[in-house]
């Protein structure tokens, strides 16, 4: 038996972090219920009036928001898969597979739109590719294809599942382990449920999975092992998608926004308390008198009674700040257009001002592009080297964010295409470009369908 629950010390560093950067992704009842964790507790302060403050916490998420708005703006047009080769079995599973890519219904652009949401969050995220279980030996790719062996689907894991792996020279894997956590139960009337955790390894080769029920070790047990999909390639089936650190938006945004949460709270509270307004006596002579609206005080004639209040300067000077900790937090995320607030002593901007603004966000998207993009082909050419289907796969797109576009795009191809270059390929990539970005919601089937069809309309004008 493995010593399967080991963690990486790279593991060890970042768990707490990853934990602390999805709370303020998700913000809501959950970052509620662990505020005692981020919100800070004054020096002496008493413990049932920090309870109060607790009780009444509230979040304003802006960092969640700015990851859903660039994964959502990145995918408003779902990535261009291109297959090329005769393989017509292959080309068929490839298009079943952006439709359903996990055997859960997921189409492959929204499987990668949560990956990408994911890395934005926790920096890295994992995908695994697999096999269904063979019950014996198929001793032809038909026999496969029959009994739907070799019908490939992708797992998603988060950076918190990965927690132990050891890389060579060249920094690939060489053998990882995967953990996850689960409450499952008998049957609907068990009445209870039970913890289960799940562990999976695997090297160039082979894969083990352990089980441990309600975390009692004396209960881990091996429950399968073998050889994996990705076995004769010699290569461990999990990849990763991963951005750098300067793309990180959680980490660059988590500061900024937990002072933002606190400087809140605690000007919402000062708010609160001012608005019941302390009574002050100023008086040479003990005072014991019960005050209340039902009942009067008796003041000497040299004594004086008023009301403590705040002025209301240290309130204009929270608001200042938090204003400016907004902005900073979509400045540091590269989405200062997108703060609504104009910075103080910065003169309105003009139109052009704010598209040029907007064009630093644009190669952000397009990083972002780059890196799912290179994700997908590793993961689809992969898939493509275990089925032995011998196509040449390509993803494209990622790189327009905004449909009104795309009459721009269209002059410049209807130009590009009067100057008679003479390429019967240029033509037709062109024409393919065009067509899949005007359908890029259509099925992957009906892509194939068209592009089949401008190819042979292109060679057909051409003779």
């Amino acid at each position: 038996m493995r010593e399967i629950d080991q963690e990486h010390p790279e593991y060890q560093a970042r768990k707490g972090i990853w934990r602390k950067y999805r709370q303020l992704y998700v913000g809501g009842e959950e970052l509620r219920a662990n505020a005692s964790e981020y919100l800070e507790k004054r020096q002496k302060e008493a413990g049932d009036v920090y309870q109060e403050r607790l009780d009444r916490v509230f979040y304003e998420n802006y960092a969640g928001s700015i990851v859903d708005w660039y994964a959502s703006t990145l995918f408003r047009r779902e990535p261009l898969l291109t297959l090329e080769g005769t393989n017509t079995p292959g080309r068929k599973f490839f298009n079943e597979l952006t439709e359903d890519c996990d055997l859960r219904g997921t189409s492959i652009s929204d499987f990668f739109r949560r990956r990408l949401v994911e890395t934005l969050v926790a920096g890295v995220s994992y995908i695994v590719v697999d096999f269904p279980r063979s019950g014996g030996l198929c001793r032809s790719k038909a026999e496969e294809e029959a009994g739907g062996v070799s019908r490939a689907f992708l797992a998603d894991y988060n950076a918190e599942d990965l927690i132990n792996w050891s890389t060579d020279e060249n920094g690939n894997y060489e053998w990882v382990v995967l953990r996850t956590k689960r409450l499952t139960s008998s049957a609907p009337d068990a009445g209870k449920h039970v913890s289960e955790t799940r562990w999976i390894y695997y090297d160039l080769e082979s894969f083990e999975i352990y089980v441990q029920t309600e975390n009692k070790p004396e209960t881990r047990r091996l429950i399968d092992k073998g050889r994996h999909g990705l076995a004769k390639l010699h290569r461990v089936p999990v990849f990763e998608l991963r951005v750098s650190e300067g793309l990180w938006l959680m980490n660059k945004a988590a500061l900024l926004q937990l002072e933002h949460f606190n400087k809140s709270n605690a000007l919402s509270w000062a708010i609160s308390m001012g608005l019941f307004a302390m009574p002050v006596v100023y008086s040479d002579r003990p005072f014991n008198q019960i005050m209340g609206e039902s009942y009067y005080i008796q003041l000497a004639p040299n004594d004086k009674f008023g009301w403590a209040e705040p002025t209301g300067s240290v309130f204009q000077i929270a608001v200042e700040n938090l204003t400016r900790l907004k902005d900073e937090i979509y400045r540091v995320c590269y989405l200062l257009t997108q703060g609504g607030s104009q910075p103080a002593g910065r003169a309105p901007q003009s139109g052009l001002s704010k598209q040029r603004d907007f064009a630093i966000t644009q190669e952000v998207l397009r990083a972002y592009g780059d890196s799912v993009k290179d994700a997908m082909k590793r993961v689809l050419r992969a898939v493509n080297a275990a089925r032995e289907d011998g196509l040449h796969i390509d993803v494209t797109g990622l790189d327009e964010f905004d449909i009104g576009d795309f009459s721009n795009e269209l002059d410049d191809a209807e130009r590009l295409l009067n100057l008679e270059i003479g390429s019967i390929t240029l033509r037709k990539q062109v024409l393919k470009k065009l067509a899949f970005k005007y359908l890029c919601d259509m099925r992957q089937d009906v892509k194939e369908t068209i592009a089949k069809e401008i190819e042979s309309w292109c060679e057909q004008t051409e003779r």
